[in-house]
């Protein structure tokens, strides 16, 4: 890996997109520099943004969190998958019925956005797969009906995502390995993916701004989630070591396909002069 990957950034970007789980908190504990980066951004009136691919907590609830945590926020500043499922949803299949292998917050999403939620095979004209912690055989077996035996409905996913970290390196298995069981009984493939990668959610992102995604930096600590959504939207990319990616997952990595920059920890986002002129340390987060 060349070493001006791990040079700090020069200039501010336009605008900021920030994953949650790992770049900005780990658990109930932001980590170390969060605050006081999206302090500096917002004061400089920098657009911040975050996306999350976790369909398990309403947007409203990351709100609360951030809050508590210390990062006061608006709503509009969230987007995650529950978001853009339902969006999709909405301007591709209004009048689809659903059954949502899903949590209760996607599922009340579904329901105020007037979507009828069937768990009859003979009905069902879309299953979601998401993350859900209550998956079960039954759920597979509604599942299995629907998409081979009626060869009525389709598959689509809230998130590509293996796994969900945990503080202390453990984690759960996430909605692609739910994905991964549909598709290996019925034989068919998930048709959309409604997380990051997927542009989808940056548009959601910069829904009503003004912002350029080209002059607008995605951070987070997942490759084939994150960084791949920057790379492939032309974005930059800053890639932090708080989460699930390592200094050796990045060099395996072809060089186009690497992050812009790659950080200890997030507040190596703000320009090294600006540390400088604010008297930042690491010992002073």
């Amino acid at each position: 890996m060349s070493a001006d990957v791990f040079a700090r950034p020069m200039r501010f970007a336009q605008a900021y997109v920030f994953d949650l789980d790992g770049t900005i908190y780990l658990g109930d504990h932001l980590l170390p520099g969060a605050r006081r980066t999206l302090q500096e951004l917002r004061r400089r009136d920098i657009p911040v943004r975050f996306l999350s691919n976790n369909p398990t907590r309403d947007p409203e609830q990351y709100v609360e969190k951030l809050t508590r945590l210390g990062v006061p926020t608006q709503l509009e500043d969230v987007c995650n998958t529950i978001v853009t499922t339902t969006r999709w949803l909405k301007e591709n299949h209004p009048d689809a019925k659903l059954f949502a292998i899903a949590e209760e917050p996607l599922k009340r999403a579904l329901v105020a956005a007037g979507f009828e939620l069937t768990e009859d095979p003979a009905q069902i004209d879309i299953v979601i797969a998401s993350y859900d912690r209550t998956f079960d055989y039954r759920k597979l077996q509604i599942a299995f009906d629907a998409i081979w035996f009626h060869r009525r409905a389709f598959l689509i996913q809230t998130n590509p995502d293996r796994f969900c970290p945990f503080p202390g390196g453990r984690g759960e298995p996430d909605c692609a390995a739910i994905t991964a069981a549909i598709e290996a009984c019925t034989s068919v493939k998930c048709q959309v993916s409604l997380g990051k990668p997927s542009p989808i959610m940056l548009s959601e992102a910069f829904a009503g701004t003004n912002v350029e995604v080209a002059g607008s930096v995605m951070v987070g600590d997942r490759l084939q989630t994150d960084i791949r959504m920057a790379v492939d939207a032309g974005m930059g990319s800053a890639c932090v070591l708080t989460g699930e990616a390592t200094v050796d997952d990045i060099q395996a990595l072809d060089s186009q396909r690497r992050p812009t920059w790659v950080l200890e920890r997030v507040d190596e986002l703000i320009p090294a002069p600006v540390w400088d002129e604010l008297g930042w340390t690491t010992d002073n987060d």
